[in-house]
């Protein structure tokens, strides 16, 4: 089964704010900035996460947006589910498929369309940012958990150099 980019960039954009301090702001333009996602589609996505209570938005010259609940209270398959705009893996009406009365296919897809969902809902956002500090540095953004910059692996550690 594969995703739509808009579901893709919406479980994307709430692993970013999970990984900020909870009460800070980030806005639209830093997040489109670090996922290369065009501003005008990630406006649309957090929209509808907005509705969705999955992100809280602050309108304002001092607004930006931050995650609507906590991140071990959202569970993938939910938000999955609230963004795809269809669930079902095969379409054997258009067009009509001759084997329709006798396949067995599409029960077969639909079964496994339910265990791919049920992973994904035993997986909640603060299960994928179990390292918040190694996915801050990939996306080159300082989070509250940060102690500094990152230590280059190739030059010796300081306990070294004593």
């Amino acid at each position: 089964m594969q995703l739509t980019r808009y579901t893709d960039y919406s479980l994307r954009l709430l692993m970013f704010l999970a990984l900020q301090d909870k009460e800070r702001l980030v806005t639209i333009t830093e997040t489109a900035e670090h996922f290369a996602i065009p501003r005008n589609h990630l406006v649309k996505i957090v929209n509808r996460l907005g509705h969705l209570g999955y992100v809280h938005t602050v309108r304002g010259k001092r607004g930006g947006i931050r995650l609507g609940r906590p991140s071990a209270d959202i569970r993938i398959g939910e938000v999955v589910r609230a963004v795809e705009t269809t669930m079902e893996v095969v379409d054997c009406s258009s067009p009509p498929c001759p084997l329709l009365p006798m396949c067995k296919l599409k029960g077969l897809l639909n079964e496994a369309g339910a265990a791919f969902l049920a992973v994904l809902d035993r997986c909640t956002l603060q299960d994928l940012i179990e390292d918040p500090q190694g996915m801050s540095h990939v996306l080159r953004w300082p989070s509250d958990l940060d102690s500094g910059p990152p230590r280059d692996p190739a030059l010796p550690s300081d306990d070294a150099l004593k």
